[in-house]
């Protein structure tokens, strides 16, 4: 049993399980627009989540520790490394106008982790975007929509259609809501300066924003040129499972329900819909 929950810790602390909803995320969209799946583009989104996300919570923790690291920290070092030599690989095989839209990203993502802009926006000595107050959970939306939605289209060249930008909204939407029993659980463990939304505004007011979050994700589909039966019967369930989800949320919750099981919604969202076609 403890090999086990070692096992997944490690998955869970090595970002594979988070990299995982993205990549679902992403090949649901090839899924949607009825493109052919392009194992370039998901495996690059895989490998550059993986690396991004221990970027951001690691590099100070290797950048004071370095001479004493623990074991699982170098042990997710070496493994953020190989993901990094595929990142890499997978570059090389991507359209050129999807790399600029990439670098774009990359940028944003070296800025959420390293203090670079001026003191003076921050409330906090750390001088990155995830300190400026109230951003964190905007920041992280918008790159999940913008991956998961424009990059896996632009690397097919298919248009940017209102359809795809429709559904880069409700991805945006759909991502906010699924990181508010995240904001939940560190209510206690945040700094009041970062002002996240159930800081500012509570816990019961955030589980209300999350229903009228989860609420507009769905309505959003009933304004799309094309829409699907098995779509739409799909987009009902993983509202409903989604809203339980963060109605259930609270400060104390068990340590796998945000970081495996909620986190897991976009993985099951692409099995439903594997499973209908």
């Amino acid at each position: 049993m403890r090999v086990l929950k070692t096992i997944l810790d490690f998955y869970i602390n090595s970002s594979i399980h988070v990299a995982l909803a993205v990549y679902a995320l992403s090949w649901l969209t090839l899924l949607q627009f009825d493109i052919a799946y392009d194992e370039h583009i998901l495996y690059f989104i895989f490998f550059s989540t993986i690396t991004g996300y221990n970027f951001i919570k690691y590099f100070g923790l290797a950048k004071f520790h370095h001479r004493s690291l623990a074991g699982w920290l170098k042990a997710i070092q070496v493994f953020s490394l190989f993901s990094f030599i595929a990142l890499v690989y997978y570059v090389f095989k991507l359209e050129k106008q999807t790399l600029v839209y990439v670098s774009l990203f990359g940028v944003m993502t070296f800025l959420y982790a390293i203090p670079l802009v001026p003191k003076k926006i921050f409330l906090d000595k750390q001088q990155n975007l995830r300190s400026i107050s109230g951003l964190k959970i905007y920041i992280i939306a918008l790159v999940w929509a913008g991956v998961t939605v424009f990059l896996p289209l632009l690397n097919n060249k298919y248009p940017i259609s209102c359809d795809v930008v429709l559904t880069a909204i409700q991805r945006f939407l759909f991502v906010m809501a699924l990181m508010l029993p995240f904001e939940i659980r560190d209510l206690v463990y945040d700094s009041l300066k970062l002002s996240t939304i159930p800081q500012r505004i509570g816990i019961l007011m955030t589980k209300l924003l999350g229903s009228v979050l989860l609420i507009l994700f769905f309505i959003l589909e009933f304004f799309k040129d094309e829409m699907n039966e098995d779509l739409l019967l799909i987009h009902i369930i993983i509202t409903i499972v989604t809203l339980v989800m963060v109605l259930f949320a609270r400060e104390n919750q068990n340590k796998y329900y945000s970081a495996f099981w909620v986190e897991s919604l976009p993985i099951w969202w692409l099995v439903l819909l594997l499973m209908l076609r």
